[in-house]
């Protein structure tokens, strides 16, 4: 695909979110549809907002199959927003890529991680510049920034974000002077720039949690 056309869609699709946000009411409620059970309907629960309604549901269900189930959800009930979180993991490269194109085509959001979600909290505590890292190598990772703060990621085995390790990642990087969140955004998005977004499935590592995150906060109660 022709860079020009690669430019082309993604400002279309950057016009085309901004315009769909600019008709949501002032208090929209929003559907986020995890892979995860765990890890990421924990950390959206665990996120106040004061001007919208947060629904973030963990279905076990991934790739196209997440979509297809966010898709029967959605009508099953009005959201003003229908976001698909989901991991590249192993799946196959096509599976990850046509999940992420049909959930745009339903009109839905996505949050993708390459490899997983783990990689976006690793981002609040180190500035990975993108290069692969196997998912195997997330648990060891976090753990090795927490140990300082005496937390450990996984202890029991339920991949929860835990109270203390939330508000850790709302906490201010005294090397940087900034909370740690908005470290996690700036590296997210450098990384996500260097690609072309052609095939999501081989731009590892990346997130696009930074779009998702970004938007909530526009709701956030602090």
């Amino acid at each position: 695909m022709a860079s020009r056309e690669i430019e082309r869609r993604r400002r279309q699709e950057s016009h085309n979110l901004k315009r769909k946000r600019a008709r949501l009411s002032v208090s929209p409620t929003i559907l986020i549809v995890c892979e995860g059970k765990n890890t990421e309907v924990s950390y959206f629960n665990k996120l106040k907002f004061r001007s919208a309604t947060i629904v973030p549901v963990g279905e076990g269900f991934n790739t196209i199959s997440l979509v297809e189930r966010a898709e029967l959800l959605a009508s099953e009930k009005k959201y003003d927003e229908v976001w698909c979180v989901f991991d590249r993991d192993d799946f196959p490269a096509y599976n990850f890529n046509n999940a992420i194109w049909k959930a745009r085509s339903k009109g839905f959001e996505v949050a993708y991680s390459n490899q997983a979600f783990e990689y976006w909290i690793i981002l609040h505590f180190r500035d990975h510049q993108g290069g692969a890292m196997d998912r195997s190598q997330y648990g060891i990772q976090i753990n090795r920034q927490l140990r300082s703060f005496l937390l450990h990621y996984d202890h029991d085995g339920s991949k929860d974000i835990t109270d203390e390790l939330f508000n850790l990642l709302f906490s201010i990087d005294p090397t940087y002077g900034n909370p740690r969140s908005q470290l996690a955004i700036e590296r997210s998005r450098k990384i996500y720039n260097r690609f072309d977004h052609s095939s999501p499935a081989t731009e590892e590592s990346s997130t696009t949690m930074h779009l998702l995150f970004e938007h909530l906060m526009e709701f956030q109660r602090y």
